[in-house]
């Protein structure tokens, strides 16, 4: 790994030194935040946990990584057809989706959002999923589609869960504002397969699972053949990538030759394990323990939009309680924990693109704040000195792992699809990721591509996978809009209390759904990893 400093960007795109009149003063609060800047031996070190605990997990091994294995094969390779309903479950908005696709292009997405109660969220798991199940049989009379008509179905479930199958997987634990105690341990593709049924929509087969960040590495390889890496910047974070399937031991039933997987890699969990605690500074533990999550999600706490305004709110209040910023304000101005979104933090990143102050002063204008009268221009470059700091760690974080995953990959051009509020607004993270993604990975040409809504395409690209997967098996295709697959006698084993199936040989197949690909066919994803 090569060392960054944060004087070596170009333009406003560089962390710009603290210069203020007071010069004993830029000294003291430049060496309160030094803490922030990732020295050389850091980030060397960053990257090696970071490869050590990909291994760990890969080998079944403990690790703060959960490496799953999705059990997708392959990519899309423009042949996707078929109409699909696609579900896309992950906070307190929950969106059914129809999707239409025709030589691996999406023809027509309609969709409709169905707020989930807090008695759905935090109460009886049945009770969640006949909700679900109510809200796709609401939209199907909607779209005028008769409940009993043959339709494929894709489910994004973006939880972390341990997955038996392409279309199997039990919830480990629920994040977020949900809480439903009795589904973890569960089979959460069974729980919701059973409430459609019970709701009337008996041809109705859920085909896949998969969360929003490997949607979002399939339609990135659906804009562009090149995607090998997914990511979500947002309020949370993570990444998946296209691996060697022969590195991957977790892997339920029979192996067919496949060549590649895709991994989940659920990095927002990276550190818990103490590996990375040698970045770890007095603010993110104050963070940490004002958190929901306490001792869990170390690495989403450093690059996440749920906790960067929270990050820099620390950091700030530490200033003013040493009288180093907002000295003529009162003190009861100051935001209260949690009140300063990472929103804020992106505003006063703008200024730094331009050159002014108007969008700090109008984020502390919110505080009740008045500039020239509670707070000056110094004040100002002490609070943008914070945020570009705090962001920049983010970025360049981010970046030493993407350089890993990249570094372990033979393609010399890659292209890494990424989605996310964080990505998307904040001004100089992108840039910031360029420029320390080309150092830390210097041999790799790379592209980062924005691919919007992963969670809703994804499912339905990853239906039309899984039929194509099928029907390379079975002569008898999976469930389309137009045909639905014969019942075949199959006998049922109980493994760790999930149905196992047996069905010409292959293992893992249940429902006409199968748990892995044969033959090694990889559609041109065969070469490099």
């Amino acid at each position: 790994m090569c060392g960054i400093t944060i004087n070596n960007q170009e333009g406003n795109y560089k962390v710009e030194d603290l210069k203020l009149k007071d010069g004993q003063r830029a000294t003291l609060v430049k060496e309160l935040l030094r803490k922030l800047i990732l020295n050389k031996d850091q980030i060397h070190r960053v990257g090696e946990a970071f490869k050590d605990e990909m291994r760990a997990a890969l080998g079944e091994q403990r690790s703060s990584l959960q490496m799953e294995n999705t059990y997708i094969p392959e990519l899309p390779d423009g042949t996707e057809e078929g109409t699909f309903l696609a579900l896309d479950l992950g906070g307190t908005n929950f969106r059914v989706i129809l999707l239409e696709l025709a030589r691996g292009q999406i023809l027509k997405e309609e969709f409709k959002f169905y707020h989930i109660s807090d008695e759905a969220r935090l109460g009886c798991g049945i009770e969640l999923f006949d909700y679900l199940a109510d809200c796709v049989k609401d939209f199907m009379g909607l779209k005028e589609i008769p409940i009993d008509s043959k339709m494929p179905m894709g489910f994004t479930f973006s939880f972390p869960m341990k997955q038996h199958s392409l279309h199997s997987a039990e919830l480990v634990t629920w994040t977020k504002s949900f809480n439903c105690p009795s589904v973890v341990g569960r089979d959460v593709v069974e729980l919701l397969q059973q409430s459609l049924r019970k709701h009337g929509m008996k041809n109705i087969e859920v085909l896949c699972i998969l969360n929003d960040t490997t949607g979002t590495l399939v339609e990135g390889a659906r804009l562009d053949k090149k995607t090998r890496i997914g990511m979500i910047l947002g309020t949370g974070s993570n990444a998946a990538f296209l691996e060697r399937a022969e590195r991957v031991q977790h892997w339920e039933g029979e192996r067919h030759n496949e060549k590649h997987v895709i991994i989940d890699i659920e990095w927002g969990a990276f550190g818990d394990k103490g590996t990375i605690d040698f970045i770890r500074t007095e603010y993110d533990k104050e963070v940490d323990n004002g958190s929901l999550l306490k001792n869990s999600f170390t690495f989403e706490k450093y690059i996440s939009g749920k906790y960067l305004g929270e990050v820099c709110r620390v950091v700030l209040r530490d200033l003013v309680d040493k009288g180093l910023l907002f000295s003529k304000a009162s003190k009861e101005l100051f935001p209260a924990p949690w009140k300063f979104g990472t929103d804020n933090v992106s505003h006063i990143e703008e200024d730094a693109l331009t050159g002014s102050n108007t969008s700090t002063v109008k984020v502390f204008d919110k505080f009740n704040y008045k500039f020239n009268e509670d707070y000056d221009e110094d004040d100002i470059k002490v609070i943008q000195y914070t945020t570009a700091l705090v962001s920049y760690r983010a970025a360049l974080l981010v970046s030493i792992c993407t350089a890993v995953l990249l570094n372990r990959m033979t393609e010399k051009d890659i292209t890494i699809a990424v989605d996310g509020s964080v990505y998307k607004h904040h001004p100089r993270l992108k840039r910031w990721m360029k420029q320390l993604i080309k150092e830390l990975a210097p041999e790799k040409e790379f592209h980062l591509m924005l691919a919007e809504d992963g969670s809703g395409k994804g499912a339905g690209l990853v239906s039309s996978i899984a039929q194509r997967i099928s029907a390379r098996i079975d002569e008898t295709p999976l469930p389309t809009a137009h045909t639905v697959k014969k019942d075949h006698q199959r006998n049922h084993h109980q493994v760790n209390g999930c149905a196992k199936v047996h069905t010409n040989g292959v293992n893992g197949f249940h429902n006409g759904k199968i748990t892995s690909a044969v033959n090694g066919h990889t559609n041109g994803y065969s070469n490099g990893h």
